[in-house]
């Protein structure tokens, strides 16, 4: 197993990491939508949507890989209600084949952020 971590992410806030390599998969923690340069979230969805992708996208590439290994996510919202904003957001970083999703609403996000995403990468 090989920890990944990357300072173009927010570091973890709590004892886990970043993402974890085993074989072939790597499973990335959920990503916030932290800029890891200010440390500070925007107001919008659309804007944190696009962060915590971006953070995802940044941690994959640690680890050597990019979206396009990424073969399952989970999407984790404050209002289902921006699912529409969330999707069209979402669908821009990735190309078909899509990866498998989940996508749910949830009492609380760390930071009171709007969303979070994490995912599984697999390196073929």
């Amino acid at each position: 197993m090989k920890q990944i971590s990357t300072t173009n992410a927010p570091a973890a806030i709590g004892p886990y990491s970043q993402a974890l390599s085993a074989g072939n998969l790597t499973f990335v923690s959920g990503q916030i939508p932290v800029d890891p340069a200010t440390g500070l979230m925007a107001d919008t969805i659309e804007e944190q949507a696009t962060q915590a992708l971006t953070n995802l996208k940044n941690v994959l590439a640690a680890a050597g890989l990019d979206m396009s290994n990424v073969i399952k996510t989970a999407v984790f919202l404050a209002d289902l209600g921006d699912f529409p904003v969330v999707n069209r957001i979402y669908e821009s970083f990735f190309e078909a084949p899509y990866p498998a999703r989940s996508c749910v609403q949830v009492a609380g996000i760390p930071k009171g952020a709007l969303v979070e995403i994490e995912c599984i990468a697999i390196k073929e």
